[in-house]
């Protein structure tokens, strides 16, 4: 099965994707067994290496591409390779607007004060957060992306700092309650 998508891609992270002497595109293309055609303006295509590509795995490398596009680290991208990590993208811009001034008091929102509540959610809810231009984006695993994002919902739609925080303390207790479950369920 032949596999080819052309993702636009911000200018200012084309280095990122492409990495010190071709590091990170060369270890995305290992990872994935896909073919990275970048082009310096923001394009980049994705292509099945030698003609056949498993489909997840082509996912997988346009995941990688889109969460560095999304201002992610590299090595926070390339988690997205273990097949229970995901990649979420939120778009404020249907949520609050096009109002440049409102973008930034709502990207505020969700970073915090010296980052304190991005850091919180992505603590409580072990997913990687990134705020970046117009999108929030978290990596993750379920049940804590779908915590991480009801979170980043809350603060997008004007909730208290403090209900935000009282409902990720739920959520870590429930995520907790679940890996127990499990562990119990698995000792049998």
């Amino acid at each position: 099965m032949s596999f080819k998508e052309t993702i636009r891609v911000p200018v200012e992270r084309v280095g990122v994707i492409v990495g010190r002497n071709g590091g990170v595109r060369r270890r995305i293309q290992q990872l994935t067994n896909v073919a990275l055609d970048i082009d310096p303006e923001g394009s980049v295509t994705i292509s099945s290496a030698g003609g056949s590509a498993d489909p997840v795995l082509a996912w997988k490398a346009r995941d990688i591409v889109r969460a560095i596009a999304r201002g992610f680290s590299p090595k926070n991208a390339l988690t997205l390779t273990d097949e229970d990590t995901m990649l979420l993208v939120i778009s404020l811009r249907d949520a609050v607007g096009t109002s440049p001034s409102q973008l930034k008091r709502v990207a505020g929102r969700i970073i915090g004060e010296h980052g304190r509540t991005r850091r919180a959610i992505e603590q409580i809810t072990e997913t990687k957060v990134s705020v970046y231009g117009r999108t929030v984006s978290i990596i993750g695993m379920e049940p804590g992306l779908d915590y991480a994002r009801r979170a980043i919902e809350m603060l997008v739609s004007g909730a208290p700092h403090s209900a935000v925080y009282a409902r990720l303390e739920r959520s870590r207790r429930e995520m907790n309650r679940q890996e127990a479950e499990l562990w119990e369920n698995t000792d049998l």
